[in-house]
């Protein structure tokens, strides 16, 4: 522990602790634009220098600068806010005049920042370069005309996603990002959306089809159903003023309708309905030697591409299952149709997605146009279905909470933990145990699989058998159970592991590309914490005791893993040669 002055207040902390965090825990803030928690610091931008006064006035940058014993320290004072105020003025010197045009109008840091310090003119010669968009990935939509250069999107994309599909390009007021390629769908890039999460201002952003729905939408000779994703629920309150991690299901399902949408499903039923599938597959493969073990997860599109990019000796660990979303358009198209006599060319499916990577996935191979059509036909993010809801007019926060419609509506609380990290692993479980010794679980919550960490390795007993598991989040953490799986596999002795679960953002999908803004650790924690309380509130929590589920089964798709339900609810993988090292 160290003891220092910051504004003639004593503080104690740990030694190493930076200067902007020491601040904060008395409840000093000192202004930042590149710092982002989530992200190694870089002092890019120079906008939280302070003032060291035990060291003749000297100026540092606090977000990289340790706090050290009997420092003192002065954050607010005039000198520092004319060069505060200068930095931000260069910056906006180079920056284009679009707010009212900008997706991230009032959302955007250096706008806020620009209105705190009262900046209305500037100085300095205006210097904008145009470089101009590349939305050619149509996940998400490179914009270096608005780029600060405080370098957060290369961090996220290359430390904290280990992608490396963005660079900066040339020196000074040059410098430029971009594709590591030349183009953003040539480099690496597989599409999770983490650059745009993390990006303060308007340079990278989702790829925005919204108008597109609304066409949709009145369209009369399309009848359009829609699903929202686990996460979607327990973050989308906040664009609205909910506090984080407020479950908002039912007033979701009410806005939806008052969008005009013919149908209200839940990408949570389709969550049970894989599990069903998934679980199904993983007691096929440990009980029975029916396939390699380790199985891996497959809920996650932008996992899924970087396994096929990066580890395609990988690729027949992978469970074939598809995400839940993909499995409840193919239900909407056939079942659905069939049931309620509607054709199935004029069910036009929408799903509401916390990720930007599943804008792709609606037609990454022809597995997804399983039930003869393509199965979903448009995935919009959380950011996207927020700005619909305003721009329709809606006053979410007084609306009436409404039910989902059945049958592709009813869900348990296995479906609902998917959004978090682990939550797959612990919905398969809950099934597996059933399907593998025909006994329920007593007790459904497995804590161990739960958590931020990074990498979480656990063991549970399955009918006297132990099964070793493991759960990644954030692409940076992959590396490490891969490197043990290929390790054990060399050696030709036991697993080391023999289920895993991996999702590429960080918390799982409440840390989605497509989320709302402002994401940290403490935002995902109550997020997930919203979808587990809604698991312990629901009377049923294991997807195979879901009676829609059964009689899903039981009137058309026959038993998991047959004929019909793997033509429907299943994929394949495949290398991607530019790539396949």
């Amino acid at each position: 522990m160290i003891k220092a002055l910051i504004n003639n207040i004593e503080i104690e902390v740990k030694e190493g602790t930076s200067i902007l965090d020491a601040a904060k825990t008395i409840g000093i803030k000192i202004p930042t634009l590149c710092y982002h928690p989530d992200l190694r610091a870089t002092a890019a931008c120079g906008i939280c220098v302070v003032q060291i006064d035990s060291m003749g006035g000297k100026c540092v940058r606090a977000c990289v600068t340790p706090l050290e014993n009997k420092m003192v320290i002065k954050t607010h004072s005039n000198e520092l806010h004319q060069v505060r105020r200068a930095t931000l003025e260069l910056i906006l010197s180079a920056h284009p005049n679009e707010c009212l045009t900008c997706l991230r109008n009032q959302s955007c840091e250096l706008q806020q920042l620009a209105a705190d310090f009262g900046i209305n003119e500037i100085d300095f010669e205006y210097m904008l370069k145009r470089v101009g968009e590349d939305a050619s990935t149509k996940s998400v939509v490179l914009y270096p005309d608005k780029c600060i250069k405080c370098g957060r999107c290369l961090v996220a994309c290359q430390e904290m996603q280990d992608v490396h599909a963005l660079t900066f390009l040339n020196r000074g007021f040059d410098t430029v990002f971009a594709p590591s390629a030349n183009t953003l769908k040539e480099s690496p890039c597989v599409d999770c959306g983490q650059c745009a999460a993390h990006c303060p201002v308007g340079a990278i952003y989702e790829y925005d089809q919204t108008a597109v729905l609304w066409e949709a939408l009145s369209d009369k000779n399309k009848y359009t159903v829609v699903q929202i994703a686990p996460a979607v629920r327990v973050a989308i309150g906040e664009a609205f003023g909910f506090e984080v991690g407020t479950n908002i299901t039912g007033k979701l399902y009410a806005a939806l309708r008052r969008l005009g949408f013919d149908q209200i499903f839940d990408t949570n039923f389709g969550a049970d309905l894989t599990i069903m599938e998934e679980a199904s597959e993983f007691v096929q493969r440990y009980a029975h030697g029916k396939g390699l073990i380790p199985m891996i997860t497959t809920c996650c599109p932008a996992w899924v591409l970087y396994m096929e990019e990066y580890y395609t000796d990988m690729l027949d660990h992978f469970s074939s299952a598809k995400s839940p979303h993909q499995m409840l358009g193919a239900m909407a198209k056939t079942y659905f149709a069939e049931k309620t006599e509607i054709e199935a060319s004029k069910i036009y499916t929408v799903s509401i997605m916390p990720c930007t990577a599943k804008k792709n996935e609606i037609d990454k191979n022809e597995d997804m146009h399983s039930s003869g059509y393509q199965d979903v036909d448009l995935v919009i993010t959380s950011r996207e279905l927020a700005r619909m809801i305003k721009q329709a007019g809606i006053d979410l926060n007084s609306l009436e909470d409404e039910t989902a419609d059945s049958i592709l509506g009813e869900y348990t609380g296995a479906g609902t933990i998917f959004g978090a990290t682990g939550g797959v692993m612990e919905a398969a479980l809950r099934t597996a145990v059933y399907f593998a010794t025909g006994e329920n679980l007593e007790k459904v919550e497995f804590e161990n699989v739960r958590g931020l960490e990074g990498v979480k390795e656990t063991s549970v007993t399955v009918g006297g058998k132990e099964v070793r598991l493991a759960i990644a989040h954030g692409l940076k953490n992959v590396k490490h159970v891969l490197t043990k799986v290929r390790e054990s596999i060399k050696n030709g002795g036991e697993p080391v592991y023999h289920f895993i679960e991996i999702m590429a953002c960080p918390g799982g999908c409440v840390g989605g590309g497509g989320q709302p803004y402002g994401i940290n650790d403490e935002i995902r924690a109550k997020r997930a914490k919203g979808l587990y309380q809604e698991d312990a509130e629901c009377n049923i929590r294991a997807s195979h005791e879901n009676p829609y589920i059964q009689q899903l089964y039981k009137e058309f798709l026959g038993e998991p893993l047959g004929d019909k339900a793997h033509k429907l609810l299943h994929t394949h993988y495949k290398p991607k040669s530019k790539y396949n090292i």
